[in-house]
């Protein structure tokens, strides 16, 4: 089978203010890890989600007291459209629905008959709700388990076709597909499978990917694969840490992939060989913290590069950078050098350069 590297053509869907699908911009989400029925607690949490730049939040919402807090955010400050995660019990999801609530999370085939399924997709069609199928390898019916032997691709996408059949039975569907694994290939392949199957949005990653280094690696080979192929409209980088920390890494995950909707600068180093002549890895450590301070209105690349070998042609697209020589370097812009620098002013004339450029744009 073989994939396109364009984005792929959803359906697009309205969660409040932010648009999925389509040609929008990939969002980035995070969860809540607060105890939804202390009100400020969680308030503090998605301000500072807010801030960090998530775009949605979900808030797990156990039982229906906490959908109090869901009152109370929808009559604060919180911009950021809310998401309730609800199991099992259909009144959360109308009660949510009544509180304000800007999408649902749940498994239709868990909240138990027709009748109940039906009450739902009514009162989110009502409401202009759309709905989230979270599948994952924890969720399979028995009868798809007992069909596949276990909670391989072609059973995760099976799930998430049964849910999504569940909810158009009664005329629903502005329905968003999540299906999540812990174990990287089959999260891949179970999304290929669905992105073919329908034009449903698709909001991918990794679940219980872990903690620091490890956690993100996993996500970013996950969610970086399938949005490389085109496909996904919305992600989570699922780590076992502040959920800003997972903002953080969303991000640069959108950002290798060029993805990215956001203006940044781009910092290309090479790697380093018996070549180089400065010392790179330390100007490179002294740059990047310098350069995060200076707002652009476009992409901007810079390159560090260690000699003059092949520095500038390399990096012949970057709009500004150095190739190292012995105690110097040259400054380049599109190939072009420019002229030398001494090394001990490379950091501080590269800044200057940047910020005549973001000046200029």
């Amino acid at each position: 089978m073989s994939y396109t590297f364009e984005r792929r053509k959803s359906r697009i869907l309205r969660i409040g203010d932010v648009q999925i699908g389509g040609d929008a911009p990939i969002a980035i989400q995070s969860m809540t890890n607060t105890d939804t029925h202390n009100f400020d607690a969680t308030y503090k949490q998605i301000k500072e989600l807010e801030e960090a730049g998530c775009e949605i939040v979900r808030l797990t919402i156990p039982d229906l007291d906490a959908c109090d807090t869901i009152v109370k955010l929808k009559k604060s400050d919180v911009k950021i459209p809310l998401v309730a995660d609800i199991h099992f019990d259909y009144r959360i999801a109308l009660a949510v629905a009544d509180a304000g609530i800007d999408k649902i999370r749940i498994n239709p085939g868990n909240i138990g008959s027709d009748e109940r399924v039906k009450a739902v997709a009514d009162k989110c069609k009502a409401n202009h709700i759309p709905i989230r199928i979270g599948i994952n390898s924890g969720s399979l019916e028995k009868s798809i388990l007992a069909k596949y032997g276990s909670p391989t691709p072609e059973a995760l996408a099976e799930s998430a076709l049964f849910h999504a059949r569940l909810l158009e039975k009664f005329d629903f569907e502005d329905i968003a597909i999540s299906i999540k694994s812990s174990t990287v290939r089959n999260m891949v392949e179970a999304n290929r499978i669905v992105a073919e199957a329908c034009d449903y949005p698709l909001h991918i990653g990794v679940t219980e990917a872990g903690r620091g280094d490890s956690g993100t690696l996993k996500s970013a080979i996950g969610i970086g694969t399938l949005l490389c192929e085109g496909i996904g409209d919305t992600i989570r980088v699922s780590l076992t840490d502040s959920p800003v920390k997972e903002i953080e890494a969303g991000r640069a995950i959108l950002r290798a992939c060029g993805r990215s909707k956001e203006n940044y600068i781009n910092v290309v180093s090479c790697p380093t060989c018996g070549r180089t002549k400065i010392d790179l890895i330390r100007i490179c450590e002294e740059l990047e913290p310098k350069l995060k301070g200076i707002p652009v209105n476009r992409k901007l690349t810079v390159a560090v590069m260690g000699c003059v070998v092949n520095g500038p042609g390399e990096a012949a697209e970057a709009d500004i950078g150095v190739a190292g020589g012995i105690g110097e370097a040259v400054l380049f812009s599109h190939g072009k050098i420019l002229r030398r620098i001494p090394e001990h002013e490379l950091v501080d004339e590269l800044v200057k350069e940047v910020r005549i450029l973001a000046e200029k744009d």
